[in-house]
C-alpha cells in the first residue's frame, strides 16, 4: 500500500513530462518548416523563392494587375532588377486571389516584365514580407532575414497625388544596405497604392 502510494505521483510525472516534450516538440519543427513560405508559380508548382536563391539578397514586389500606381512602377522596377542582375533575386509577387496565371501573364507582357513571378494565394509571402499594399517591396538579406518592408520610393505622396520625379529611394538604399551586409537606414515606410483587400 505504502510503495503503491510513493510510485504514482513518479509515474503521472513521467507521463507529463513526455506529454509536454511532444506538445513543445511538434510546434518546435512546424515552426522551423514555416520559416520560409511557399507560393505557385505560374504553371502551378510550389516554390519558395528564399531556398530558391540561396546566398543572395531577395526582393519580392507585390504587385496586381489592376492597380494603377502598381502599374506606373513596372519601368523602375525593371530597371531596379536590371540594375542588381546577378547579385539580387527579384520576383513578383501576386497576392490577389482572383487573378489566374493567364491574367499574369498578361500583365506581365503588357509591361514589359521580365522578372519570375509568384501566386501567393494563402498570402504566405504576404504574412512573411508584412506587406499590406501593392506595390510594396520586401528585402531579405544574404541570410534571408527582412531587413525592409514599404515603398519602393515617395513618387506618391497619397493616393492620386504624385511628384513629377521621386527624391527618396528608399528600396534602391535597403538593396544596396543588404549588398554591403549592413541594415537600411530605416527598416520600414508605408508604401501607397492599392490595398490588399483579402488580406487575411
Amino acid at each position: 500500500m505504502g510503495r503503491g502510494t510513493h510510485t504514482l505521483p513518479i509515474a503521472i510525472r513521467i507521463l507529463v513530462l513526455a506529454t509536454c516534450l511532444v506538445l513543445c516538440f511538434v510546434p518546435l519543427r512546424a515552426s522551423r518548416h514555416a520559416q520560409h513560405a511557399a507560393a505557385l508559380d505560374l504553371s502551378g508548382s510550389p516554390v519558395d523563392p528564399l531556398n530558391a536563391s540561396p546566398g543572395k539578397v531577395v526582393v519580392l514586389i507585390f504587385v496586381r494587375t489592376d492597380c494603377p500606381i502598381s502599374n506606373r512602377y513596372a519601368p523602375t522596377i525593371q530597371q531596379l532588377s536590371t540594375q542588381h542582375d546577378g547579385k539580387v533575386a527579384f520576383w513578383l509577387v501576386y497576392p490577389a486571389k482572383k487573378e489566374s496565371a493567364e491574367m499574369i501573364r498578361k500583365h506581365e507582357r503588357e509591361f514589359g516584365y521580365q522578372l519570375p513571378a509568384l501566386r501567393d494565394l494563402q498570402h504566405s509571402l504576404v504574412k512573411q514580407s508584412l506587406v499590406q499594399i501593392t506595390p510594396e517591396a520586401a528585402v531579405f538579406d544574404a541570410g534571408h532575414r527582412l531587413v525592409y518592408h514599404g515603398r519602393i520610393d515617395n513618387l506618391y505622396e497619397d493616393f492620386g497625388r504624385a511628384r513629377t520625379m521621386a527624391t527618396t529611394h528608399e528600396l534602391g538604399d535597403a538593396i544596396q544596405a543588404a549588398l554591403n551586409g549592413k541594415m537600411p537606414a530605416a527598416d520600414s515606410v508605408p508604401a501607397v497604392g492599392c490595398y490588399i483587400s483579402d488580406l487575411e
